[in-house]
């Protein structure tokens, strides 16, 4: 069980989505290399107005390493996806008006429906047996922790 120090400050920034791709996700490289993808996915709001159609949000994703790569080669357009990550905030100033954004940073990605559910029977290019969890994340490290490290 983990304990809370006097000097130390617990924070949680957990977020996860599931809902299908807006478009194809594209992979693209860094100067140095590293894979780094860019996606949204439109996440149906749960409550619909009595007459009215069902409302969605559509939710940018920023995934890299690893998992920009497992995005990239197994998820189209309309592909039924969750994602678990960390919510990032940014701005910019456009024509003298600040904007705020925000994205998900991917930790992990995962399959959710069937291949009909997807929208598309195609299969993608070059495709192998698919794992059905990626795991990545923007930390570059390569150790990784034994399940008696691990602490649940």
């Amino acid at each position: 069980m983990w304990q809370k120090t006097h000097s130390e400050k617990i924070m949680l920034n957990c977020a996860v989505v599931m809902g299908r791709l807006t478009a194809d996700p594209e992979v693209r490289q860094t100067p140095s290399g590293v894979s780094v993808c860019r996606f949204t996915v439109a996440v149906d709001r749960s409550y619909v107005k009595q007459g009215e159609q069902r409302q969605a949000d559509f939710i940018n994703v920023l995934a890299w390493r690893q998992t920009a790569e497992f995005v990239g080669k197994y998820f189209q357009k309309g592909s039924m996806i969750a994602v678990q990550g960390s919510i990032q905030t940014g701005s910019y100033e456009k024509d003298g008006i600040k904007r705020n954004t925000f994205e998900i940073v991917a930790d992990n990605v995962s399959f959710c429906g069937s291949k009909s559910e997807s929208g598309s029977t195609a299969p993608r290019a070059n495709m192998d047996a698919a794992p059905a969890f990626s795991n990545g994340s923007i930390d570059d490290f390569s150790a990784s922790a034994d399940d008696d490290e691990l602490p649940f």
